[in-house]
């Protein structure tokens, strides 16, 4: 039986005095001056007073950013209850987790946090009842976790590893390669890559991606060009073969085939990819200087590989079928190879597959819970794989077509990630290294609900609380969605909702249109001209919740991430009574501007250019830096933002910010929280602890959470 642990008795009634003074109290914002400039968009002029905050290093904008720092850090230190709350989230943090293993060599490889670490540590084991030997410890290299590592290849024959490490966690990072005998690292230090390394079978040297070298034309706005290179260990990334260059490329990788024969590369770009083919031949000697050749160049569409069974590769993709199907192409047709069906499309959504022995392996989403389904390569459906319960299937299937097992991970809003062996001769799964969290779930259930948007779209949303909760629209919420790039928000585990869970709070995700849920028609449903019928989604879905009387305005929470925090910042300046506190995280706030910074231009296809007039007239419309009026009273608002976003660049965050303290019209506090050594998907350990007290304490403060049990504490 699982420990039950003691919920935060919070709020005692001097803090209650405390935080009654504290959410009256009028902040005294830092000085945002304001330029003078004036952009001309097809005969629209649109001021842009914060521009001079585009200016990342300059002298004038570290010192607003000093003070914004001050003002926030000192805000967050007189909540009541802080280090509670930040206590508690340690405890919450401090378990043992495993992540999905994979096999090379014959042997298998998994990442591992024994709990507080900075990151995750690699080991290794021969088979499954050996015990773990380290590989590689980040800790050591980094113990404050200020530089990342992560990217990790093994070579084919298994004598090395390739890893990337990056300051703070940014998508530009370099490569090393150390010896798995000595754990000693090679003199290999590849610069600007952006990927994991793909080895050639001979272990004599590896494919990656980079950008661009010169650093002058990745400032210029260079960064959509990608290239394809081959490095020869020991000799110097200046000799290194540069293989293929895509100009507009959102993102490339590569993987070869089990036996070294074939190598392929992805170019992704939107809601379309391209694919290209290498045949190495002997994979003992192969050429890495072979011709590459586009196969399925004639069919466009978003194709993403699979696996190579022989000379047969497979892939998934939405050609003329949105919700995905598994196509074969003959490797031996070279580019003109056409696809044929294997699995087709279905009324679910195709969310993963793995060849996996003789067998594929297919993860599918019903109405965004997982499926996992078993086929012949030949696309008889074979067995349907047992799940434990309504949960998510993690990203991604780990397997090989020459060992029958598939290693995959389950998790739910009450449970955190699991790896398990599905063994294809037994068909039967087993926990490897399975968590055990501080927490216990039996209080608490998910619930799936569906609600109507503006224009009649039936919307799922999942709403996780306690089961005994009182629907008298007094619990305090959080709300949170996404909607953007075809991507689908399923079930999954945050080590700090418990702590809101115990503090009798309601967790809502919504699935909103622009998303991968339903397919890509789902997705382009809430792209380009139809954005606003993601917002349109989230305020309906708060607007349910209120409605059902989960909660209130009063006590109604939104969060949001990337693509989502455009999602918290657009329904911010739409909809300000609609709620009682806000925290958006590395949002796009200024559209008009979004594509001129690092890679932005790529988003174009999911947002549209502001060049295009038409396209113009709908980011203004939502645009959340160009829509925030002056004398509006809005929430409660937290920013967050890394300082080594190199994705979203955190002037996005300084503009908006210093707009919306401009134009606040309440005493309502507007913080902006900037994270050190840190990226747009990459936190340490501790520093993700550090900002999820901040936001949960900003939150529990501003929605007036006291214990659920009533009683004072101690």
């Amino acid at each position: 039986m699982k420990k039950l642990c003691p919920r935060i008795a919070f709020l005692s009634l001097g803090s209650v005095i405390a935080l009654e003074g504290l959410v009256a109290q009028s902040l005294n914002n830092p000085a945002s001056p304001r330029d003078d400039v004036v952009e001309d968009y097809h005969g629209t002029q649109v001021a842009d007073p914060y521009r001079w905050l585009e200016q990342l290093d300059s002298p004038r904008t570290a010192q607003w950013l000093k003070a914004q720092n001050r003002l926030s850090r000192d805000h967050l230190a007189r909540i009541p209850d802080r280090e509670a709350i930040r206590g508690r989230l340690t405890s919450l943090w401090n378990y043992a987790r495993t992540e999905v293993p994979w096999r090379e060599a014959g042997r298998i490889f998994f990442l591992r946090n024994d709990g507080l670490k900075p990151q995750p540590v690699l080991y290794t084991q021969n088979d499954l009842k050996d015990p773990p030997r380290v590989v590689l410890d980040p800790n050591r290299i980094s113990p404050d976790g200020s530089i990342a590592v992560r990217g990790y290849a093994l070579s084919p024959d298994g004598r090395l590893l390739a890893y990337r490490t990056s300051r703070g966690g940014s998508d530009v990072g370099q490569t090393r390669v150390r010896w798995l005998s000595t754990g000693r690292d090679l003199g290999e230090a590849v610069p600007g890559v952006l990927t994991s390394a793909c080895w050639t079978h001979d272990g004599r040297g590896f494919f990656y991606i980079r950008r661009p070298a010169s650093e002058s034309e990745a400032a210029a706005g260079a960064v959509l060009e990608k290239q394809l290179l081959y490095h020869f260990l020991g000799q110097p990334p200046s000799r290194d073969l540069l293989i293929h260059e895509w100009e507009d490329a959102r993102w490339v990788y590569c993987m070869q085939s089990e036996d070294g024969r074939f190598a392929i590369a992805v170019a992704e770009k939107s809601t379309e990819s391209e694919i290209y083919l290498a045949d190495l031949g002997d994979p003992t000697r192969p050429d890495p200087a072979t011709p590459w050749i586009r196969i399925l160049g004639d069919h466009k569409a978003f194709h993403t590989p699979i696996d190579i069974a022989g000379h047969t590769f497979f892939l998934r993709t939405n050609l003329e079928a949105p919700r995905r199907r598994v196509v074969a192409v003959d490797l031996g047709e070279g580019a003109s190879a056409q696809p044929r069906t294997i699995i087709p499309e279905s009324s679910d959504v195709i969310e993963d597959a793995a060849i996996a022995g003789d067998w594929i392996v297919v993860h599918y989403l019903a109405d965004v819970k997982s499926r996992l389904r078993l086929f012949a390569l030949d696309g008889r459906a074979v067995a349907e794989i047992a799940l434990p319960g309504i949960g998510s299937v993690g990203w991604p299937l780990s397997a090989r077509g020459s060992v029958p097992e598939l290693f995959y991970s389950f998790a739910s809003f009450l449970s955190p990630d699991r790896a398990y062996r599905y063994d294809l001769r037994s068909r039967k799964s087993v926990p490897f290294r399975p968590p055990r969290v501080p927490f216990d779930e039996r209080a608490y259930e998910t619930r799936q609900v569906f609600y109507t948007s503006k224009d009649g779209t039936r919307v799922p949303m999942f709403v996780t609380a306690a089961k005994n909760l009182k629907r008298d629209g007094n619990s305090p919420t959080l709300l949170t969605g996404y909607g953007g790039y075809g991507a689908a928000v399923r079930p999954g585990y945050e080590p700090d909702l418990p702590l809101w869970l115990e503090l009798g709070g309601i967790y809502a995700v919504a699935n909103l249109r622009g998303g991968g849920e339903y397919g890509e028609e789902w997705h382009r449903a809430g792209m380009l001209e139809r954005k606003q019928n993601s917002f349109d989604d989230f305020i309906a879905a708060a607007e349910y919740l209120i409605a059902e009387r989960y909660t209130s305005p009063r006590k109604l929470a939104i969060y949001g991430h990337s693509n989502g925090g455009l999602l918290i910042g657009a329904v911010l300046t739409q909809r300000p009574d609609l709620f009682g506190a806000v925290v958006a995280n590395a949002g796009h706030y200024d559209m008009l501007r979004y594509h001129r910074f690092t890679v932005g231009a790529g988003w174009i296809t999911e947002y549209g250019s502001p060049e295009d007039p038409a396209a113009f007239r709908s980011l203004l419309a939502y645009s959340p830096l160009h829509n925030v009026r002056p004398g509006t009273c809005y929430p409660a608002t937290l920013l967050l933002v890394a300082d080594h976003d190199d994705r979203v660049v955190p002037s996005h965050s300084y503009k908006f910010a210093a707009a919306l303290q401009a134009a606040q019209g309440c005493d309502r506090p507007i913080l902006l929280r900037v994270a050190t050594d840190a990226s747009h998907s990459y936190a340490s350990r501790q520093a993700q602890i550090a900002e999820r007290s901040d936001m949960w304490s900003f939150l529990a403060a501003r929605l007036g959470v006291r214990d659920p049990r009533g009683r004072e504490g101690k």
